[in-house]
């Protein structure tokens, strides 16, 4: 993203935002999406997130620095994932979907919050409790850049295509001949949705979705103070 907002003339300050903002997300939500991955995990009786020491918001476990990359310039990118062994879970397919769901939930969770927050600052600036002012207009972009950044890692990531952690939901309702098949062509799915990424050809699909939950959120974000508008 930050790519695309030099491209269409992005002012410096905007630029500056933006990137403070996936900062945050890099070093704050990308931890907690692979940490509500091992919470589940451990949760339903599997301890290899905890044994490995990654139940932690410590972003130095998480990073993945090309991951991070891609999430500063392009809008999407990803920590190194949490290890879950379904073997330890009394119903694999349920386990590990439930596991996989965590992640984009805590993605949708950080969008609810930062959208509270940046309505609830509109309210008393509508109230005139704070002034309206060019550092405000900073901090709510802050925080509507924040809201935008989450709910575009809960689409990309509910994608059921592998490794993302729709693929993972999927296989709950898919017979084990087709995840076996899966499973044996993972990785080289995993390329070609990479190179299908990088080549724009998903941008109209998840436009659409991004608006649509991102429509959502912003009304319920924006209902608790409606009373001040």
């Amino acid at each position: 993203m930050l790519i695309s907002l030099l491209r269409n003339g992005g002012s410096f300050i905007n630029v500056i935002v933006y990137i403070l903002s996936t900062l945050l997300t890099i070093f704050l939500v990308l931890p907690l999406h692979e940490c509500a991955h091992g919470f589940i995990a451990h949760k339903l009786g599997d301890d290899t997130a905890k044994r490995e020491g990654r139940l932690t918001l410590n972003p130095l476990v998480h990073i993945d620095y090309i991951g991070a990359a891609l999430m500063l310039l392009v809008g999407f990118g990803w920590a190194k994932p949490v290890p879950v062994n379904s073997r330890y879970f009394k119903d694999p397919k349920k386990g590990m979907a439930l596991t996989a769901l965590a992640g984009p939930v805590s993605n949708l969770l950080a969008a609810i919050v930062a959208g509270l927050i940046r309505n609830g600052f509109l309210a008393l600036i509508a109230k005139e409790v704070l002034p309206w002012n060019d550092f405000m207009m900073y901090v709510l972009m802050f925080f509507q850049f924040l809201v935008y950044i989450n709910i575009g890692l809960a689409v990309f990531n509910f994608l059921p295509v592998p490794p993302l952690d729709g693929s993972k939901i999927l296989m709950a309702f898919l017979p084990d001949k087709y995840i076996f098949w899966i499973a044996q062509r993972e990785q080289m799915i995993s390329m070609i949705l990479f190179v299908v990424i990088m080549m724009g050809g998903l941008n109209g699909i998840l436009s659409v979705a991004n608006n649509v939950l991102g429509g959502f959120i912003d009304w319920l974000t924006y209902l608790p103070f409606s009373w001040a508008f």
